[in-house]
């Protein structure tokens, strides 16, 4: 029986609260995956002087599992203070990082009566409140923390946003301070490879307190597993396949994993339907392409040409479909294989180097980066998002088949 209206809003509902593209996953239910970095960061929190740098690309769940960590702590039957994730941002030095920091968290301070009693009165007060009026340094943090009394847990996020060298220096400072003293506060770094290395490059001492937490992209299981959860949570049911196909065209990323099911369930629903079709996983690469418009932009801006006999848009597709190494790069001969695929004859890298390179010109993004000399070059996406981009875009207008997917590992595990 076809749903009612009231029902399908219902349905909507249910569903946006669960695959939720826009936001970090903040409800252990619905995170997938992950263990051996869950493990690692587990471990670090639970010993003095350990703390945590958690590094991997743009889009592969670093802060969801920052989020939902505090819930997994606390399951251990370990006391933690949870004071949220703090971002960073181009205008933050060391100080005003701290202060936002602290803001966020409070502590319960004991009060004397006046006169005889000898009751006291508990009130909380936010450590902010107990901050000198100056410039904060490294020991201002370790002597505010002590005052805690509860261990600390605390995020800061996109740390490669914080473009003060000084400030960097700082932080890497106060990580030693912190180790160095055992305060029970566990500073948890969330940022991208780069990051990482210039803060140890900082204070290479510091390199024996912190648990390095690599997160590459999720494998199929994992994003299978996201679906299958959500279906579960809403009250969905999904015809066979449509868990595969959405985690192969997610290319390892979650975030289109949650994107391709949102859309594929509304496409259900707004057809009285609690029964998910392959079909509607198809209908939802044309509405993630649609409402993706900054990627769609680069994307035409990259394969564009007055030419109709150009190859940007395949010799793109094949840089998506290309074998990488593990952050991602791929040398030239990596499109040999999927560039005759989709030509359906033989092609060999002097046919597609000019648009390797041109890629990576400004007037065509640039879409990819370069690294290495002449005759090892290696190229990978400036971003990562795009390269599922370009996989759910050919798939969403028929120019990428389920074979030639299937064929291609590209960026997903299995």
């Amino acid at each position: 029986m076809a749903l009612s209206a009231d029902e399908q809003m219902e349905f909507k509902v249910r569903v946006s609260n669960i695959f939720r593209p826009g936001t970090p996953i903040n409800h252990q239910k619905l995170f997938a995956g992950r263990q051996s970095q869950v493990n690692d960061v587990l471990n670090a929190t639970l010993q003095p002087g350990r703390h945590i740098v958690m590094f991997g690309e743009r889009g592969v769940g670093k802060t969801s599992l920052a989020r939902i960590i505090s819930a997994v702590v606390s399951q251990s039957g370990h006391a933690l203070l949870d004071c949220h994730t703090i971002n960073c941002d181009g205008t933050d030095d060391f100080s005003s990082l701290f202060r936002k920091i602290f803001r966020e968290i409070s502590f319960v301070q004991g009060t004397k009566f006046q006169g005889f009693s000898q009751e006291q009165a508990a009130a909380r007060v936010a450590l902010d409140q107990i901050l000198p009026d100056r410039t904060l340094q490294p020991d201002d943090v370790r002597y505010v923390l002590t005052r805690l009394g509860t261990p600390a847990l605390i995020v800061i996020d996109e740390v490669d946003k914080l473009s003060d060298r000084g400030a960097r220096r700082q932080l890497a400072d106060t990580i030693k301070t912190l180790s160095d003293h055992a305060v029970p506060a566990t500073l948890m770094l969330i940022g991208v490879a780069d990051s990482v290395e210039e803060l140890i490059a900082e204070h290479q001492s510091i390199e024996r307190a912190l648990v390095q937490v690599p997160m590459q992209r999720m494998s199929r299981a994992e994003l299978m597993q996201i679906v299958s959860t959500g279906l579960n949570e809403s009250g969905l049911t999904a015809e066979e396949g449509v868990e595969s196909w959405t985690s192969r065209l997610s290319q390892g990323l979650p975030h289109y994993t949650h994107s391709l099911s949102l859309y594929a369930a509304f496409t259900a629903i707004q057809e009285g339907r609690t029964h998910i079709a392959v079909t509607d996983v198809l209908a939802a690469t044309k509405t993630m392409v649609e409402k993706s418009h900054t990627l769609r932009t680069a994307y035409n801006n990259a394969t564009g040409s007055p030419q109709q006999q150009s190859l940007y848009g395949q010799v793109l597709r094949a840089c998506a479909l290309a074998d990488t190494d593990e952050l991602g790069y791929f040398r030239a001969s990596a499109l040999t294989a999927p560039m005759t695929t989709i030509m359906r004859k033989k092609y060999d890298v002097p046919s597609f180097r000019r648009h390797l390179f041109e890629f990576c010109e400004v007037r065509r993004g640039p879409v990819l980066k370069r690294i290495g000399e002449p005759r090892s070059f290696k190229f990978r996406f400036v971003d990562p998002m795009m390269q599922p981009f370009v996989i759910v875009h050919d798939y969403s207008i028929n120019a990428l088949t389920n074979e030639l997917l299937r064929k291609s590992r590209g960026r997903t595990a299995e």
